[in-house]
């Protein structure tokens, strides 16, 4: 898994988003600032911009680059937690072989940058409650013997589990934790993302 490899993520990943904006707006306007499926695309279409101009020796230059751009490219809360997590992800790619473990290891370091920024917990109705899941279904694959792929396809299904188990919760966090009970009843916005994120990732790494 070289650099090609994780650009492939990254471009797919742009497409993805690009082709859900509206989705993902339809769904912020229920409970948020109704800009995510926007700020997301203009993120990864600068990312993208990036990826067309440089040259990158190893992937984690590449994907810190990434989470860099989005920190400064995109508004709202999704900018800083997506940037946070590739800037985290990379660092801890930083000289590693990139193994199943090592890959998980990574996400998990990415993830803790979220916590870190936002403070979430299970149950927030915030992008946690898919990564959270994903995290534990990537490491109980692995300890299953699966390889990259295996292991981010049961990542990505627990994702969807996790976001679609947000839609009944009542907002803690964020802007959706303004509406009170009438945040219920709404598919979290970020849970949908990072959805997209790590199927975009079983797509192409691995």
């Amino acid at each position: 898994m070289g650099v090609d490899t994780f650009e492939s993520w990254l471009r797919d990943l742009a497409s993805t988003l690009h082709d859900n904006a509206a989705y993902l707006t339809e769904l912020d306007s229920a409970i948020g600032d109704a800009d995510h499926g926007s700020n997301m695309d203009r993120g990864f279409q600068a990312v993208v911009a990036v990826l067309d101009e440089t040259t990158f020796a190893a992937p984690d230059e590449m994907l810190k680059k990434a989470g860099m751009t989005l920190v400064s490219k995109v508004g709202g809360a999704s900018g800083p937690l997506y940037g946070t997590f590739f800037l985290r992800f990379g660092t801890a790619l930083t000289g590693a072989e990139i193994t199943p473990a090592s890959l998980g290891e990574a996400l998990k370091a990415g993830v803790g940058g979220i916590l870190q920024r936002g403070k979430p917990e299970l149950g927030d109705k915030t992008m946690y409650d898919a990564w959270a899941p994903a995290l534990a279904a990537y490491d109980e694959a692995v300890a299953g013997g699966s390889d990259v792929h295996g292991a981010l396809v049961a990542a990505a299904e627990a994702a969807a589990k996790g976001r679609d188990a947000t839609v009944p919760l009542v907002a803690r966090k964020g802007r959706a934790s303004y509406l009170g009970e009438r945040s219920a009843g709404h598919q979290d916005p970020g849970a949908t993302s990072t959805t997209l994120v790590l199927e975009s990732a079983a797509r192409t790494l691995g």
